[in-house]
C-alpha cells in the first residue's frame, strides 16, 4: 500500500493527466490502483515495457519515480518491481540511440533514471545488490565517460559512489576499477573548468535548455541558475573525491591515485561554502595516510604538506582532519624527517589545544608526536635540515616540559610578583603601541610572555594577540598567524577569541590564502553576533568588505574565469588595433555570468534594500537582510563593495588593555 507522501508526490505529478485515460501500462493510473497484488503486477509490467516503447510521456513519468524514490528512498515497492532494471535500459537506449534521445523529452530521462539509482541504492544495501544484479554498473559508466554531459555525469558518480560504499556491492564496481579510477580523477580536476566553460561562462541564450530547467526545475531566475550550477559543480568535484575515496580506504590502486600532478590539484579541492558538508580533498589525503604508500606519496609533495599546515592552523571545518594528516605522516619513521622541516613550525602553535570540536587533549597528541625523538637532537645525535624547525622543537620542550616543571617549584609569592611584572610590561607595550614604537612593543609583549605562568591562559592570551597586532603592522604575516593561533589554543573553541580571528584572517589575506582569511572573518563575525545581547547583531564594515573580496577570491569558478578574461584580453587587443576602430565599439562588456555574485539586476535591488538598512556610524544591522548566514553575508559584502572609496579606510585594531 502506497504512502500519504507518495501519494502526494504522484498526485503533483498527475495533476497534468487526461481525465479519462486509455492507456492500460498508465503509470500514474496503475499506482492508483487499490487492489495491491494488481498494482504491483501492473507496475511490474510498466517497468518492463518502458524502455521498449515510444512515449511522449516518460518524462513525466520518469520525474514521478524521481519524486519517490528522493522523498522515500528506502521504500522496497519500485526496487523490488524491476525499477533498476528499467532505469539502466533507458540509460544505454539513451546512449546508444541518439536520436531517440533528441525526440521529444527525451533528453531528460538519462539524469532522472540514473538519479532514481542513486537515491535507491543511498542507504540499503539490499537494493544495492538489487541494482547491480540489474546491469547498472555499465550504464552509469557510460554516463561517467561523459557520453552525454557533466550534467549526467554527477548524477552517475553519485550513484557509483553508493554502491561502491557498500561491502556486498564493492567488487561490482571494482570489475571497472582501472578505468573508473581515471575518469574520477580527470572529473575531479577538470570539472570546474567543464562546467564553467559549457555553462557559466556562456550567455543565457545560449545554454542548453534542459540544463537550465534542471538545475531550476523550471522555476526561478537566472541568479539562482548560477548558484545551484555553482553547487552542482562543487557536488560533482566531491563525489568523484568520495567515489576515489571507496577504493582508497581498501588499499586499491593506490598507485593511481597517488599520481604526483593529482595530489597537488587534490589539496585545493573543497567543497566550498555551498557544499561544507564534504571534505573534499581533504578527506581523500586523510585516507591516504593510512597506508604506506600513501604517506611517502603525500610527504614528497611540498603542494600538499603546505595545505595540510595552513588548514591545521585555521577556522576550517576539516582542520582536525589536516591535523591528523600531519601527525600520522609523523609518526611513520620513512616520512617523518621529510615532513617535519615543514610541519614543525605549524604544529608547534597547536600544543596548547584542548579540544576540537569533540576530541580532547589534540595539544598533547601534537607535543607528543613532535618530541618523540627530540632528545637526539637535544644532545646533537640528529640534526635537521631546517635551523627553524629545530628551533620550533626547541620552543616546544621548553614550553611544554620544562616550563611547567620550573612553574611546579615556584612559590605564591613568586607567582604573584611574575603577575604584577606581566601586567607592567603590557602596559608599557600598550604605550610603545600607541606612540608608534611598534618593535619596542613587540619586545615587551615577548618580556612578558616569557615571564607569564602557563596557567594565566587570559593574560595569555591577550599578550599573543597584542604582539600579532604589533607583527600585522611590522608586515610580518607568519608571525601573526604564529601567534593568532596560539591565542585561540588557549581559548575555548566554544568562545574563541575575536581580535585574534581578525587578525589572523588579515595575515592570512596578506599571504594570498583566501580560503582561509575567509573562514577567519566569518568565525569573528559570527563569534561578534554571538556576543551581542540585543536582537540586531551589527557586523563592522571592515570584517564585511574582507568577506566580499574573499568571497571574490574563493569563488569556485575564479581562476578559469581568470583565465578566460585573460585570453580574451589576449585576442581582443590585436583586433582593435589591426581595424583601427575605437575600443568601446569592438570591446563585449565582460559578461554578468563570470560574477561570483549577483545579476545587475538583483545587485540593484540588494542595493536598495541595503541602503534603508545602512547606519551612519558603518556598521550594518545584519538580522534585517535575512535568517541564513551565507545569504545575510552575501548581501553586505555585495552592497558595501558598491559604497563609496571613503568609507573604504580601515584603522588599526586597538590593542587590549
Amino acid at each position: 500500500m502506497e504512502s500519504q507522501s507518495q501519494k502526494k508526490s504522484l498526485d503533483r505529478i498527475s495533476s497534468v493527466q487526461e481525465p479519462a485515460c486509455t492507456n492500460p501500462s498508465c503509470f500514474f493510473c496503475t499506482m492508483n490502483e487499490q487492489d495491491p497484488s494488481l498494482r504491483k503486477a501492473k507496475l511490474a509490467r510498466c517497468f518492463k515495457e518502458m524502455p521498449l516503447r515510444d512515449d511522449q510521456e516518460h518524462v513525466l513519468v520518469l520525474r514521478g519515480i524521481w519524486n519517490i524514490a528522493m522523498t522515500q528512498p528506502d521504500d522496497p515497492e519500485f526496487p523490488s518491481l524491476g525499477v533498476f532494471d528499467c532505469m539502466g535500459k533507458l540509460i544505454l537506449r539513451a546512449v546508444n540511440d541518439k536520436e531517440w534521445l533528441l525526440r521529444d523529452q527525451n533528453i531528460y530521462i538519462p539524469y532522472y533514471a540514473a538519479h532514481v539509482i542513486g537515491s535507491y541504492t543511498m542507504n540499503k544495501v539490499q537494493f544495492a545488490e538489487k541494482a547491480v544484479k540489474s546491469n547498472v554498473v555499465l550504464p552509469l559508466i557510460e554516463l561517467l565517460r561523459g557520453k552525454i554531459s557533466w550534467v549526467e555525469q554527477r548524477v552517475a558518480v553519485r550513484s557509483l559512489g553508493h554502491l561502491a560504499s557498500h561491502a556486498r556491492t564493492f567488487e561490482a564496481i571494482a570489475e571497472h576499477e582501472v578505468e573508473i579510477i581515471n575518469l574520477a580523477m580527470e572529473i575531479a580536476c577538470n570539472c570546474i573548468k567543464t562546467v564553467y566553460r559549457r555553462f557559466i561562462g556562456v550567455k543565457d541564450s545560449k545554454r542548453v535548455k534542459y540544463h537550465s530547467d534542471l538545475l531550476t526545475t523550471g522555476l526561478g531566475d537566472l541568479e539562482i541558475e548560477n548558484r545551484k550550477a555553482e553547487e552542482w559543480a562543487s557536488q560533482l568535484q566531491c563525489w568523484s573525491l568520495h567515489l576515489l575515496n571507496c577504493f582508497a580506504c581498501k588499499g586499491r590502486s593506490l598507485n593511481l591515485i597517488c599520481n604526483k600532478h593529482f595530489l597537488k590539484e587534490l589539496g585545493g579541492m573543497w567543497g566550498g561554502l555551498a557544499n561544507c558538508a564534504s571534505p573534499g580533498g581533504i578527506g581523500c589525503i586523510r585516507t591516504l595516510c593510512n597506508f604506506k604508500t600513501g604517506r611517502e606519496s603525500l610527504a614528497n609533495s611540498k603542494e600538499v604538506i603546505e595545505i595540510l599546515c595552513n588548514i591545521s592552523r585555521s577556522s576550517d571545518d576539516w582542520q582536525c582532519l589536516a591535523i591528523d594528516c600531519l601527525l600520522l605522516l609523523l609518526k611513520d619513521t620513512d616520512t617523518r624527517y621529510i615532513v617535519i622541516n615543514t610541519a614543525a613550525l605549524s604544529l608547534a602553535d597547536l600544543v596548547e589545544l584542548r579540544s576540537l570540536n569533540e576530541r580532547k587533549k589534540v595539544g598533547e597528541a601534537v607535543t607528543q608526536a613532535l618530541l618523540q625523538d627530540y632528545h637526539k637532537i637535544k644532545y646533537g645525535d640528529l640534526k635537521l635540515s631546517s635551523q627553524d624547525a629545530e628551533r620550533a622543537l626547541k620552543e616546544t620542550w621548553d614550553l611544554m616540559v620544562e616550563r611547567r616543571k620550573r612553574e611546579e617549584l615556584m612559590s605564591e609569592e613568586e607567582l604573584k610578583k611574575r603577575k604584577n611584572l606581566v601586567g607592567m610590561l603590557k602596559q608599557e607595550g600598550n604605550k610603545k603601541f600607541w606612540s608608534g614604537h611598534i618593535e619596542k612593543a613587540v619586545t615587551r609583549y615577548t618580556k612578558a610572555l616569557d615571564l607569564c605562568p602557563s596557567k594565566m591562559r587570559k593574560e595569555r592570551i591577550v599578550l599573543y594577540s597584542n604582539r600579532a597586532q604589533g607583527y600585522l603592522l611590522l608586515n610580518n604575516p607568519e608571525a601573526v598567524i604564529s601567534d593568532t593561533t596560539r591565542a585561540l589554543c588557549l581559548s575555548t573553541t566554544a568562545n574563541p577569541h575575536r581580535k585574534s580571528l581578525w587578525r589572523r584572517a588579515q595575515a592570512y589575506d596578506m599571504k594570498g590564502l583566501a580560503k582561509e582569511s575567509l573562514m577567519d572573518c566569518l568565525m569573528f563575525i559570527h563569534g561578534r553576533m554571538k556576543a551581542e545581547k540585543t536582537k540586531t547583531a551589527k557586523i563592522p564594515y571592515f570584517a564585511a568588505r574582507m568577506i566580499h573580496k574573499q568571497m571574490n577570491a574563493t569563488w569556485l569558478f575564479a581562476t578559469v574565469a581568470k583565465s578566460k578574461d585573460k585570453h580574451e584580453a589576449e585576442v581582443e587587443k590585436p583586433k582593435v588595433l589591426e581595424h583601427g576602430e575605437d575600443q568601446c565599439q569592438v570591446t563585449e562588456i565582460r559578461e554578468r555570468n563570470a560574477e561570483p555574485f549577483y545579476s545587475m539586476i538583483s545587485f540593484i535591488l540588494i542595493q536598495f534594500q541595503m541602503d534603508r538598512l545602512w547606519k551612519g556610524n558603518g556598521e550594518v544591522e545584519a538580522s534585517k537582510v535575512g535568517q541564513g548566514r551565507e545569504k545575510t553575508l552575501l548581501a553586505i559584502a555585495a552592497e558595501l563593495a558598491a559604497q563609496d572609496a571613503v568609507r573604504c579606510v580601515e584603522l588599526p585594531c586597538k590593542s587590549e588593555k
